[in-house]
């Protein structure tokens, strides 16, 4: 794992803007792994700054989200695509069709997560997975105890998860209970992974992901195992290693 130190959060951007552009670039078909919360923002509005002053196109990208709350329908203000959107896909050439986010509003939620499942193996595989860490140490919404071998499934949220997450929502009580999230299994088949970690309150999930066992009980220490790991911090987020 390569563990990059940077002064600020906008420099922490600023790094994970410059391996996606990379990875665009060096690519015909680049195939990424996008996140959702706060911490990838500054990342996405480096590369909308980017695309406006032409120097990267997504016209032959495609992107998978990590997750989406079930029972919310795209269109919902609180939904990852209507996150992705904003934040992102309206603001760029990447093709609507190729920007995938799990339907947290499917019928069967079960047969959506092995729809999802199947895509991302059509797409060969993906490239460069952005990554954030949870306070519990989840990745996507992968929470304690989930199988290290997990594939795209269902999960109820944690209530530290739901916690953390209701400053998005009116109440907590308004934040889903469940998820559709990508596995742990299919997070590590991506090529390239780069996690992003800012502020001091992140500080002891880093450090059990760098120097901890590898456990379900820390899904995050799975990425000890990964090939192709960058770790981009914030001084206070890397301050316990």
């Amino acid at each position: 794992m390569k563990i990059i130190q940077t002064k600020s959060y906008d420099e922490m951007s600023e790094k994970a803007c410059e391996l996606i552009l990379e990875q665009v670039q060096k690519s015909e078909a680049p195939v990424l792994g996008l996140a959702t919360g706060s911490t990838p923002e500054g990342l996405y509005q480096q590369l909308i700054d980017q695309y406006k002053a032409g120097n990267v196109s997504f016209k032959n990208a495609t992107t998978f989200n990590l997750d989406e709350y079930a029972g919310l329908a795209a269109d919902d203000p609180n939904s990852y695509k209507y996150y992705m959107n904003d934040k992102l896909f309206n603001h760029i050439d990447l093709p609507a069709e190729r920007a995938f986010v799990p339907r947290g509003d499917a019928e069967n939620r079960e047969k959506e997560c092995r729809d999802y499942e199947a895509l991302i193996a059509d797409a060969g595989h993906v490239d460069l997975q952005v990554l954030g860490l949870g306070l519990n140490g989840h990745i996507g919404f992968n929470e304690p105890g989930t199988p290290l071998e997990s594939r795209t499934h269902v999960v109820d949220l944690d209530e530290s998860t739901r916690k953390a997450n209701a400053r998005f929502f009116p109440s907590i009580e308004d934040v889903p209970a469940q998820a559709l999230t990508m596995g742990i299994g299919t997070i590590m088949e991506s090529g390239q992974i780069v996690m992003l970690v800012s502020g001091e309150k992140k500080a002891d999930a880093v450090k059990q992901l760098v120097n901890g066992e590898v456990t379900a009980d820390m899904p995050a220490s799975i990425l000890q195992r990964h090939e192709n790991v960058i770790l981009i911090g914030d001084e206070r987020a890397l301050s316990k290693l």
